[in-house]
């Protein structure tokens, strides 16, 4: 993780809550209706030669943007089941390269199903293998909020219309895998600042980042 920048202090933590898995179960379901409500709003605005455009920020299109969210998501969900120590599972998910981009949404939709009742069913202790900090399920929780939306957020400001993470989303996130990062600013802004998509006054756009999943 990178050093929080001199003279700006730590996130102030959101108090933990009573039943973990529970809290992140709701808090993925809550992400997943809000991102795809406003892919399909995208969806709907633009047909699917749009999204073969750059999204956001990114060197995939929208459209390989989705599909890396699936990708993503599913692999989430089978770290956590498969507990490997040292290493990526070896089931890959894809979207069906030859469906509306409407239609792949569905997808979407089941691989974060996917992820959401297997962070509700695996036990608190329960550790797995990322290259970014061996993690339980509410720091895979957490990691699939934070794909769903800043992809969300990269493929809106690409197509329209303008999102942004909902602030409740991306306190949890930072509290759970930012732990450096700035006061001061609100939740979603920090979020983005935290990812390198946008800058904050007084701190420029971040070039490298990663999130601390441990």
């Amino acid at each position: 993780m990178t050093a929080t920048p001199a003279g700006h202090a730590r996130l102030a933590p959101v108090p933990p809550p009573s039943s973990p898995t529970v809290s992140w179960t709701d808090l993925l379901r809550a992400a997943t209706d809000d991102c795809l409500a406003a892919l399909l709003e995208a969806a709907e605005g633009a047909d699917d030669r749009d999204w073969s455009r750059r999204a956001h920020g990114l060197d995939w299109t929208c459209r390989q943007t989705l599909d890396h969210l699936a990708l993503g998501l599913t692999g989430y969900a089978g770290l956590l089941i498969a507990r490997p120590t040292d290493r990526y599972i070896t089931l890959f998910a894809s979207l069906d390269p030859q469906a509306p981009v409407p239609d792949c949404l569905e997808g979407l939709r089941i691989a974060a199903a996917l992820l959401t009742s297997t962070v509700r069913d695996t036990a608190a202790e329960v550790r797995a293998w990322h290259p970014w900090g061996h993690s339980d399920a509410a720091g895979f929780a957490a990691m699939g909020i934070t794909e769903l939306t800043l992809h969300t957020y990269d493929i809106t400001r690409a197509l329209g219309p303008a999102w942004s993470p909902p602030d409740a989303l991306a306190a949890a996130v930072l509290t759970r895998l930012f732990p450096d990062a700035p006061v001061g600013h609100g939740p979603s802004d920090t979020l983005l600042w935290s990812t390198g998509r946008t800058a904050l006054p007084g701190l420029p756009r971040r070039t490298e980042w990663r999130w601390d999943g441990t």
